[in-house]
């Protein structure tokens, strides 16, 4: 049996996380799913709390042929202590899927098997863009799975997004 490791911020979890976890699934057999920065929240780049995250993710990936477990990991500091904090929080896995430079150098250093993962129509399904677009008052809801869009309205998550990215005009004071 095949377990890997895929850790994103998921800020808000979109159709290029979907794709590639989708495609993960056809090659292992387990998959811990990391969520990244999970401490974050209420802030214009990670709106979202890590409870929210781990809905959305519950939601989207209910239907899919895997096994998954969904696991907040909170930031540390330090880089060279990075994997074996992620280790210590998630089920055993033996191989990393990931895109990110900096995870694939920590993961591969620390001798896992490693597999960057394509980057799905990355200038369409991004987080900035998707959160960009829920400022704007631009349709989002199409790049991302429907179970992502009922948690956003449940949570009020776009009118959360605006508040937290507004500036304040006072800030001259």
């Amino acid at each position: 049996m095949m377990r890997a490791f895929y850790i994103g911020r998921f800020q808000p979890y979109h159709f290029g996380h979907h794709a590639i976890i989708k495609q993960i699934a056809e090659e292992v057999d387990e998959l811990v799913v990391g969520i990244g920065s999970a401490q974050k929240s209420h802030e214009s780049t990670d709106p979202f709390t890590a409870g929210e995250r781990v809905l959305m993710l519950y939601n989207a990936l209910e239907n899919l042929p895997i096994r998954h477990y969904v696991l907040p990991i909170e930031d540390v500091r330090y880089n060279s202590i990075w994997v074996h904090h992620v280790a210590s929080r998630t089920p055993n896995f033996e191989v990393v899927y990931s895109n990110n430079p900096l995870v694939i150098q920590l993961f591969r250093e620390a001798g896992f098997c490693v597999k960057e993962s394509p980057l799905y129509v990355r200038e369409r399904y991004s987080g900035t863009e998707i959160r960009r677009r829920m400022v704007a008052g631009e349709k989002w809801e199409h790049l991302v799975p429907k179970p992502i869009v009922e948690v956003i309205r449940e949570i009020d998550g776009v009118t959360r997004l605006r508040n937290v990215s507004a500036s304040d005009s006072n800030s001259s004071l």
